[in-house]
């Protein structure tokens, strides 16, 4: 059964630091290029970060400097430091592979997201 699991958000001033944790299970971890994924309030769901099973890593122009992504293939974890953090990075973030993983359910196949974690940057 797939469970991502994403812990780490919060409330924290402009210019101020976090650093996501999601905790994967029932996906072969190792071999998954993985990626964090945000949404805004009113805007669709996007990608802004990815890491290939290899390490290599690509990011947004509006993270790019600011966001690094890491992963731990023994504890299949991907983090997320978040630096320099501005009140538009203000979002639910979200683990998963890239492209999403899609599961199976009774009213067909349908990507699978989990809980998220909000971050909200605010004075």
């Amino acid at each position: 059964q797939v469970q991502l699991v994403e812990s780490g958000g919060g409330l924290v001033q402009p210019g101020g630091s976090l650093r996501l944790s999601c905790a994967a299970s029932g996906i072969r971890f190792s071999i998954s290029r993985m990626g964090w994924y945000r949404q805004a309030p009113g805007k669709q769901r996007e990608l802004v970060t990815a890491i290939t099973s290899g390490g290599s890593t690509n990011y947004a122009g509006s993270v790019k400097g600011r966001f690094t992504i890491s992963r731990d293939n023994a504890l299949n974890t991907v983090y997320l430091q978040m630096n320099s953090l501005q009140p538009e990075d203000t979002a639910v973030y979200y683990c998963n592979a890239d492209p999403p993983i899609v599961v199976v359910t009774t009213n067909g196949p349908m990507d699978y997201w989990g809980q998220g974690t909000q971050v909200t940057v605010s004075s």
